[in-house]
């Protein structure tokens, strides 16, 4: 039938009382059927008249009443040939889509007051941002910081060696005592723990909380003294390291009063402990792992850039602890390396191979993802044969050969690690081929590592080391390994310390203040034990309901929940960079006590004179991110753009990408972001096949180039759950003295202008005026991170909020003397001497001395002044009534506007009546005072450009939908003079989702001609859906539930469609970040081992193991252990091995989970027996955990598993706002001039007036014809078969499979090694280092019994911990 193009009525003016009918033409009309003459139930038929004449009337309202209605489904094409159905009227939907735009516009329009807001801005003016200009600013002011941080750092340096040398020989006091981290107690915990009798040790120190300090409480008089756990704080070289080391602490408080942007100061000896300055309190829970020597920032500085190679002998004779203290010491040496180094573990035997077969023939860079790689490979080790020293050395010394004359790797320092338990001879000839061609320099350093206690001789492993230039080390207990592996850092600096006129400075990339990389995998193991505690708590506390519906739907979504939650709040950790450099030992000899081998048994100790090059040690101070970030001008940047800060190796150190924290733990390789990997052209390229134009870019940007390019990139954001696609301009500079460089990202589309109107303060005090009047009331915030004004002894002066803090200073203008800064920071020379203080005097800094942004702050003042009117209350508006319709009708809660300065106004509207509750929500004014860098101001500048007075609406997801949520509705104010045009404020509002429910329910209910028979009211035929520009659903007739969804969840047949009409582009994002669960291998192969590992402790916990799963399994058949196990201590679960046994949980979706997601029907549900608390088996067979298994713990019991860096991809969607009124869509029909057609297109689509929404009608009477679920498992990420072009649509990220390759391999396979800058200063030989005889030591006796107690004690610590944990695992 020919489809009705006639405009339908406006909705206000649609009749809906019956008389509004069709016309018929003559070509609309049909015959109407022929219908068989009725027949009288009773017999022929009467010809009596009257009778006659009734049928005959009776004929002719049949004939009437068929035509009419053949000419009304002719007219309109409504009517299904084949079901006889009325199909979906295109202009009743037409009709409904611009009844629900107009009237949130409309109510928006005067809530917002959008173009009272837009006539505020016409004084002021729109300049071109010059990005070049933006970036040497910023460039410029980062570089006076950095000098400022060097310079600290060099003074620390100065004083430290100083010091060391003054106090050479001076002994220590037996009473000696210090300010120890760990024991430090303030006043008040120190009478608690002396009533408590446990004041032994402790030491008193008054500490404040410090807001510069991250809210630390600190104490600014004093340093502190961290030492690690396996470190002897009393022997004597410590003891008096840490004496002379008081002498740091009138510099560290000369730096902070030089500098009071200045951060944590600290020196890191050799011996082990740290200085930090200002002095805290170390709180480490539950152990403290803190080293200082292996942070990037003392290694890094200690030793030059170096290329190891690691020999580790897996022979038959490296079993039982041997083979564990190996492992120890390869995973040591692995700590102590960084992203400027390079390495590859092989083990050998009779054959030498790589540890991990892809690093074959290869270093690789020892970033954190590569060392987890070695790492897990070092788990997997067997041993066998006999050892081949001659393959091993030979394939070791041709690798770094290699590497060395083709320019490759750190080019610098190059080791090999041996680690054995005994050598049957020196290997002299292979050290005369390779090492020795060009004595005295020697290109690569030999250090060995003697496992075992019964070794006879130990003199050729010597021997080895001390002719290589190397270090010795006998090991026989895990307790002194990290001690001994720590000597080769010094040694490998003996070139440098010999040199004495250079000191390096180091940058580190970004890391995590103290937070040790290696707590990933066990703050993951805690998050599963608290999982499995909830289990064992839900099935303890209610058996029947744990296998509900409601609760396996519970627990399935806190499973999908656990997989797509790659994000976190990254705040809980203090990100930063840190500056060091090395610390030497000026003498040049010293008096050695030395332990010396008489014969095979006997030892004698002597003291004798040597040359010496020792590091005492490296100083240090660390830069927190967000100071860098408040450098970056954000407000200069404007909205959607950013500036990020690269290394020398291509990793990003700041970029509004990086998510370096997933469920609040690190990821594994949290700092090791490539550019590449943030910055997503916009093509279709596969993963990880990285665009030329963006390679190009990169390159020129770790080499240090000052330029531009342009590229286009699509980009995620809002969790990951929104895309978007632009050009964006960037222009990059190096930061000079740093390995950085700095790039700022600039949207083409509205970045390349910028508001310019600012407010004279001193204009206004002098015409009588307040500036303070236009920050009246507290309807009002500033952006929290931006700097406006600022005290630089922030301590000294405290303020309640970032508000209070702006109306003191603008109180402060009013005085005399005030004056602006001439720099946003001052040059490392002219600090001392720069300063605004109350007086206007500038002789040196004091506790007064200040600085303000001038622009941004005459900025905010201009923002304050033309939106003071905003807050004012509707109900002085003259459309007092017309308000009040709006808040009724509406539920309106707030209006709101956010400016380019950071500003952010509010209006609340209370309450109506007692019928109406207080959203549960917090206040708009809580979650939403960072302005332009709020997504709903994103949002609405880009959707500007699709229609200048439309808004864009959005509401929770569905993880964070309420019951009482809000809508959230914005748009974007433009300033245009002439062809220039950008963005000056977004003004907005929020209203009840309920209230847009029940009036989206209502407009869609009501039919707008008087033949349809089909709406939405009931949901049974048509359902009608409001969906956003990213496909999610904004509001659903059929009920709330559907509210935040992804429109692919609730209609995935739909979708599809949608998709391939064009209505949505599907937009490929992948994640280089992502982290994905693998099953823990490990401790699976440990306890279903088949015998008891060797030692008594490992016996003791399989004998343990064996008991509690015999225990199990005995109660398991006489149906009892359910009840055991739910009551059973946690320790006691802890030791039985049964969790790998059965089933995963993730398995457990295959029950839980239908094709479309969680549909638990009862007939698949697992019943409980409630008299022997056996359980009933699924009626369809899933072979789920509760179905099939003979145990309910298997409902109970989680599958253990390890945190692994992985890619990710997924598929986002973006409304086609240029297809609503075009004709067609290469060379398809325009899907929104499309009507239905039957159950092929069982739905119509229109776009949502002067909004970013569309509204889809379902014909619910067709089946949905998807087949495939939209929703994977949580273990899932398997390959779904295509089911068509656009297959299955899901917003979920699933894992990408590199054939089952793990990610540190396919990126060296595919993508190779990206390029990267060498930077710093190579030292790596002094012709004077031959005279150096110290070349390594046997276990020894004392300081081996040290250890072994710290180690023990320890231990307990652990073992109480574990047996007190009540619930854990």
């Amino acid at each position: 039938m020919e489809e009705d193009t006639r405009p339908a009525e406006p909705p206000d003016l649609a009749r809906t009382d019956g008389s509004h009918l069709p016309r018929i033409t003559a070509d609309e009309a049909t015959d109407p059927p022929r219908e068989e003459e009725p027949q009288k139930p009773g017999g022929p038929r009467s010809s009596s008249p009257v009778l006659s004449t009734v049928v005959f009337l009776s004929h002719v309202l049949l004939t009437m009443f068929l035509l009419n209605l053949i000419s009304t489904a002719a007219s309109s094409g409504s009517i299904d040939a084949d079901s006889g159905r009325e199909s979906i009227r295109r202009a009743m939907v037409h009709a409904w889509a611009t009844k629900v735009g107009v009237e949130l516009s409309n109510v928006a329009d005067f809530v917002t007051k959008r173009k009272d807001m837009a006539e505020s801005y016409k004084q002021a003016t729109v300049v071109e941002r010059v990005g070049s200009t933006l970036v040497k600013d910023i460039v410029r002011d980062m570089k006076n910081m950095v000098e400022l941080k060097i310079k600290a750092i060099k003074r620390i340096m100065e004083a430290a060696e100083n010091a060391a040398m003054m106090h050479d020989a001076e002994s220590v006091p037996e009473d000696f005592e210090y300010f120890n981290a760990k024991l430090l107690v303030t006043p008040e915990e120190c009478s608690k723990k002396e009533s408590e009798g446990e004041e032994e040790g402790m030491k008193e120190m008054v500490l404040k909380p410090s807001r510069h300090f991250q809210g630390i409480p600190v104490n600014t008089s004093y340093s502190s003294v961290h030492v690690p756990t396996n470190v002897y704080d009393k022997a004597p070289d410590v003891i008096k390291a840490i004496k002379w080391s008081e002498d740091l602490d009138p510099v560290f408080i000369s730096n902070y009063q030089v500098d009071p942007s200045l951060s944590w100061q600290y020196f890191g000896s050799s011996h082990g402990f740290m200085r930090q300055y200002p002095a805290i309190q170390w709180k480490q829970e539950p152990v403290d792992l803190f080293d200082c020597r292996t942070r990037s920032w003392y290694i890094e500085a200690a030793t030059s850039p170096k290329d190891i190679v690691v020999l580790v002998d897996f022979s038959g004779s490296m079993t039982g602890m041997r083979k564990e203290v190996a492992r120890h010491v390869v995973s040591n040496i692995l700590d102590t390396l960084g992203n400027n180094d390079y390495v590859n573990i092989f083990n050998f035997s009779e054959e030498t191979t790589e540890l991990v077969p892809c690093f074959k023939d290869l270093l690789v860079q020892a970033n954190l993802g590569n060392v987890r790689e070695l790492k897990m490979a070092m788990e997997d080790i067997e041993t066998k044969d006999i050892a081949n020293f001659t393959s091993a050395l030979i394939k070791a010394f041709e690798l770094l050969q290699l590497y060395r004359e083709e320019r490759q790797g750190a080019r610098c320092n190059q080791a090999i690690m041996l680690v054995t338990d005994g050598v049957p001879y020196n290997f002299q000839e292979i050290f005369e081929e390779y090492n020795w061609r060009k004595l005295p320099f020697m290109p690569v350093r030999v250090f060995t590592y003697l496992i075992g206690k019964e070794v006879a001789d130990v003199r050729e492993v010597k021997w080895i080391a001390c002719e290589n230039q190397g270090y010795y080390v006998h090991l026989s207990t895990l307790a002194e390994v990290r001690e001994q592996v720590l000597n080769y850092i010094p040694v490998m600096a003996r070139p440098m310390v010999l040199n004495k006129t250079e000191h390096p400075i180091v940058w580190t990339p970004v890391y995590a203040d103290v937070t040790d990389p290696k707590m990933t995998d066990w703050l993951w193991e805690v998050k599963e034990c608290a999982e499995q505690k909830s289990r064992f708590e839900s099935y303890r506390k209610n058996r029947q309901k744990f296998h509900t519906r409601e609760e396996q739907e519970r627990q399935y979504d806190q499973k999908l929940k656990r997989v797509q939650n790659q994000s976190g709040d990254s705040l809980e950790y203090q990100l930063m960079t840190s500056v060091s450099m090395p610390v030497f030992d000026r003498r040049e000899n010293a008096n050695i006590t030395e332990r010396v081998l008489v014969n095979e048994a006997y030892w004698v100790q002597r003291m004798r004179e040597t040359r010496i090059a020792n590091l005492l040690g490296v100083a240090g101070t660390d830069i927190p991110i967000q100071d860098i970030q408040k450098l970056m001008a954000p407000h200069m940047l404007g909205v959607n753009a950013y500036a990020f800060i690269v290394t020398n190796n291509g990793y990003v150190l700041i970029h509004p990408d990086l998510r370096p924290v997933f469920q609040g733990i690190l990821k594994p390789s949290y700092n090791s972001v490539d550019m590449a990997e943030v910055e997503l052209v916009d093509d279709n390229s596969l993963p990880r096949e990285f665009s030329p134009e963006l390679l190009a870019f990169r390159d020129a940007v770790i080499n240090q180039s000052t330029g531009s390019a342009m590229l286009s990139i699509k980009y995620h954001y809002d969790d990951m759950k929104r895309v978007s696609r632009l050009r964006r301009r960037y222009y990059y500079a190096p930061i000079a003295n740093t390995p950085f460089t700095l790039v700022v990202a600039i949207p083409e589309q509205y970045g390349m202008y910028r508001v310019h109107a600012v407010e004279e303060i001193r204009r206004s005090h002098a015409e009588g005026t307040s500036v303070t009047k236009y920050f009246k009331g507290k309807k009002w915030r500033i952006h929290p991170d931006w700097v406006y004004c600022k005290y630089l002894y922030d301590n000294e002066h405290p303020f309640e909020s970032p508000e209070k803090e702006l109306l003191h200073f603008l109180e402060r203008t009013k005085q005399p003397g005030w004056k602006w800064p001439l720099k946003r920071s001052f040059p490392a020379s002219d600090f001392i001497t720069q300063s605004n203080t109350s007086d206007g005097k500038s002789d040196k800094m004091n506790k007064d001395s200040y600085f303000c942004d001038r622009n941004l702050l005459l900025s905010l003042v201009f923002d304050a002044k033309v939106t003071e009117w905003f807050p004012k209350n509707i109900s002085q508006s003259s459309k007092e009534e017309k308000g009040k319709e709006f808040k009724q009708r509406f539920g309106i809660t707030v209006s709101f506007v956010a400016t380019r300065s950071g500003l952010t106004r509010w209006q609340d509207y209370p309450v109506a009546s007692d019928s109406e509750e207080a959203s549960s929500e917090p206040h708009f004014s809580v979650l939403n005072k960072r302005a332009i860098d709020e997504v709903w101001y994103k949002r609405a500048v880009e959707q500007h450009f699709v229609d200048p007075a439309s808004y864009v609406y959005s509401v929770p997801f569905k993880a964070d939908y309420k019951n009482d949520s809000l809508v959230t509705a914005s748009n974007a104010i433009f300033h245009t003079e002439g062809r220039k045009s950008a963005p000056a404020a977004v003004v907005g509002f929020q209203f009840r989702h309920s209230a847009l429910y029940a009036r989206f329910k209502n407009i869609t209910s009501t039919c707008v001609e008087a033949s349809c028979s089909r709406t939405c009211a009931s949901g049974e035929e048509l359902t009608c859906f409001a969906l956003d520009n990213n496909g999610y659903v904004v509001v659903s007739s059929r009920g709330m539930n559907d509210t935040g969804q992804f429109f692919g969840d609730v209609k995935p047949d739909i979708m599809r469609q949608l998709v391939q009409e064009g209505v949505y582009n599907r937009i490929h994002i992948y994640d280089y970040q992502a982290v994905c669960f693998r099953p823990n291998e490990a401790a699976a192969q440990s306890s279903i081992s088949s015998g008891p590992p060797p030692g008594p402790f490992g016996q003791f916990i399989w004998l343990m193991q064996k008991f509690v799963e015999q225990i199990m399994f005995f109660l398991s058949k006489i149906s009892l252990s359910h009840i055991l196990w739910a009551y059973l201590p946690d320790y006691v679960r802890a030791f039985s091995s049964s969790d790998i046994v059965y089933d995963s949980y993730e398995n457990q979706e295959e029950m839980m989970v239908g094709s479309n997601g969680p549909a638990h029907s009862d007939d698949s549900r697992v019943i409980m027996d409630e008299g022997g608390g056996g359980h009933g088996q699924s009626s369809h067979g899933h072979g789920g955990d509760m179905g099939n298994n003979k145990s309910p713990l298997n409902a109970l019991l989680i599958n253990r598993t390890r945190p692994q860096p992985c890619d990710q991809e997924v598929d986002l969607y973006l409304l086609q706002h240029q297809l609503i009124n075009s004709d067609k869509l290469h060379n398809k029909k325009n899907p929104y001039k499309m009507s239905s057609n039957q159950c092929n297109r069982p739905y119509v689509v229109q776009a949502i007036t002067l909004s970013n929404l569309i509204l889809v009608v379902v014909d619910e009477l067709c089946p949905d014809r998807s087949t495939m679920p939209t929703t994977p498992t949580p273990k899932g990420y398997e390959d779904d078969e295509e089911e068509d072009e656009v297959g299955d649509l899901t917003v979920m990220p699933s894992e990408i499979d590199y054939n089952s390759s793990s990610l540190a391999c396919h990126k060296l396979r595919v993508v190779g090694e990206l390029p990267r800058r060498n930077h710093g200063v190579c030292i790596n030989s002094h012709p004077n280092e031959k005279e150096i005889t110290l070349c390594g030591r046997a276990s020894q006796g004392k300081p081996s019994h040290l250890l072994h107690i710290a180690t023990l004690q320890l231990s307990f610590f652990l073992f109480v911990r574990i047996f007190r944990n009540v619930g854990g695992c």
